[in-house]
């Protein structure tokens, strides 16, 4: 790893064996770093996330438990977690979501959920705030790849939600979620505008009465 020790570069793809990969994850140097690895590159991601990431990262994963709960659909939400094909792939979305019949599959002390043995998970989200082209690019080409059924971008400078429908190792821009039926994009988008102005009680509150209605 002789060309990657000196000073790996964080934030962009670099091209890496799986071994490279595997080494550069477990450097302490970069053990707060997030870790994705396709078609033979690894990216390591070390962003400053701050304050409007992290607020509307947590509407996200309140909007989609509010919805599940008014609606029944059993659910197993994580935060970071990490997903591994060994030696080929791996990916640590922000948000990611099992959803109905899947909602049990993965056991609780499972630490990087191999897909050689689980499946991917229904839903992927990833929250960008300086990340959105990559987002929208080999991110999105790696999750087609994985076979994870939905993904979201959630654009946090232009408070927009750019949703994929994925089939077939293919996506296509949808204004309702598949995996969450009945659920509108536009209300989403509309609860970050939102959260804008007011507080995630208010928030909250305001996607309860939606779902609700």
């Amino acid at each position: 790893m002789s060309q990657l020790q000196a000073k790996l570069p964080t934030d962009t793809w670099v091209n890496a064996t799986w071994d490279e990969y595997l080494q550069a994850i477990s450097d302490p140097a970069y053990e707060k770093a997030r870790g994705y690895y396709y078609n033979g590159r690894m990216r390591l991601e070390m962003s400053a996330l701050g304050n409007p990431h992290s607020r509307d990262h947590f509407i996200v994963i309140a909007a989609i438990a509010l919805f599940a709960s008014t609606r029944n659909i059993d659910l197993d939400g994580h935060d970071n977690c990490t997903y591994r094909k060994t030696g080929y792939q791996e990916a640590q979305p922000d948000v990611s979501f099992y959803l109905g019949a899947n909602a049990e599959t993965v056991p609780w002390d499972a630490t990087i959920i191999d897909l050689d043995t689980y499946p991917p998970p229904d839903l992927v989200i990833e929250v960008a705030y300086s990340s959105l082209a990559d987002d929208k690019g080999e991110k999105r080409l790696l999750y087609e790849s994985l076979g994870v059924r939905e993904y979201w971008i959630i654009d946090v400078q232009n408070v927009q939600v750019i949703a994929f429908e994925i089939q077939n190792r293919g996506s296509r821009r949808i204004d309702q979620s598949q995996v969450l039926p009945g659920l509108n994009i536009a209300v989403l988008e509309e609860a970050f505008r939102r959260s804008r102005q007011m507080n995630h009680g208010k928030v909250s509150a305001w996607l309860l009465s939606q779902f609700q209605a």
